[in-house]
């Protein structure tokens, strides 16, 4: 078994918040990407909810992340297409990629959640005749490239000037920064043919084989199999990682009832497209790292996304990231940037 070389750690985040007061919740999300900067992650993601307890618009919270942080990269996993314009949403990412600096790392997955009662909200007329699958994220992807609209000498007249007409604001790296989440090959195939990083995490599908790693690793390699251009894949592997290390004795205890509820459906696949999940890594440091240096998937990746559970605390956040920064990560060969080491000792 090869020794896992991580060379980008991240982490994601639900965004928790309470129904009667949501701003604390948000807040202190905000600060928990703060907090993953000053720890020196390259890294912090935010999961798109809809109806839920959670951030509804990736966009508009990633644009507030990038005023309170400096270096670390601001990304979502994943925004599902179907209820976005694919030209209106490509404006707010490129705003808010604009005003980081160039920081966003935009993941998109396709489909409705909760269509039966969002879809008539969203949309009118009959929504469900529209393309919401992965030629609206493509269209996303095009009108971030930036091409002028209409023929060469289309022009808009502004109050201060005269232009071409395009999407604005324009930075053309963005388009270079997008990923898709693929749990089936189908999915894979498609990000590959169309050079997108790719997303991979606790949820497969079970073609062929009922066992999670082995349909994982079918998964990266048809996405290198099919992958085309001249950047390089990209694969950003999603664990949850719960260390126990320097928890207190009732959080500990917490932490386990928590992988112990989610653990039956790890057993068999479920449901009808055969969907598997992988088991919950929570132990001491040294239990988490025979896990990981033992499972085949790590050891062909170089960028680790660490997936903070639902409903925990920050403070119960906070730990989850130290540990892993401190005790888990530097074994599996990751050095925080030397600016983040620099911050951490004064």
């Amino acid at each position: 078994m090869s020794t896992p070389t991580i060379t980008s750690l991240a982490f994601l985040t639900p965004g928790n918040f309470s129904d009667d007061d949501p701003y604390p919740g948000l807040e202190e999300t905000l600060r928990l990407f703060e907090h993953g900067e000053r720890l020196g992650y390259d890294g912090a993601w935010i999961r798109q909810r809809h109806l839920e307890h959670g951030v509804g618009s990736a966009a508009v919270f990633l644009a507030a992340a990038g005023q309170r942080t400096e270096r670390i990269d601001l990304g979502t996993a994943v925004i599902p297409i179907g209820y976005e314009n694919p030209f209106r949403l490509a404006e707010d990412l490129a705003l808010a990629d604009v005003l980081s600096r160039g920081r966003l790392q935009i993941g998109f997955s396709t489909g409705m959640p909760h269509a039966d009662l969002l879809g008539d909200l969203v949309y009118d007329g009959d929504w469900r005749e529209f393309d919401l699958s992965y030629g609206r994220i493509a269209r996303v992807v095009d009108n971030l490239r930036g091409d002028y609209l209409g023929g060469p000498d289309t022009v808009i007249h502004s109050p201060g000037n005269v232009q071409r007409p395009r999407l604005q604001p324009h930075n053309p790296g963005l388009a270079q920064r997008i990923w898709y989440g693929g749990a089936s090959l189908r999915s894979v195939r498609w990000a590959a043919e169309n050079s997108l990083g790719l997303l991979t995490g606790n949820i497969v599908t079970g073609e062929g084989t009922d066992d999670f790693t082995t349909a994982q690793l079918n998964l990266l390699t048809e996405y290198r199999r099919t992958r085309s251009g001249d950047r390089p894949a990209r694969v950003a592997l999603g664990r949850v990682i719960v260390p126990l290390d320097s928890a207190d004795t009732s959080t500990r205890a917490r932490y386990r009832a928590y992988a112990a509820s989610r653990h039956e459906r790890t057993l068999a696949p479920q449901g009808p497209k055969r969907t598997l999940f992988a088991p919950d890594v929570v132990g001491t440091a040294e239990q988490i790292l025979e896990r990981l240096t033992a499972d085949p998937v790590i050891a062909q990746v170089s960028e680790l996304r660490l997936e903070l559970p639902y409903e925990f605390h920050r403070e119960e956040y906070e730990q989850i990231l130290y540990d892993v920064r401190h005790l888990v990560a530097p074994e599996l060969g990751w050095r925080p940037v030397a600016s983040a080491v620099a911050e951490a000792s004064r």
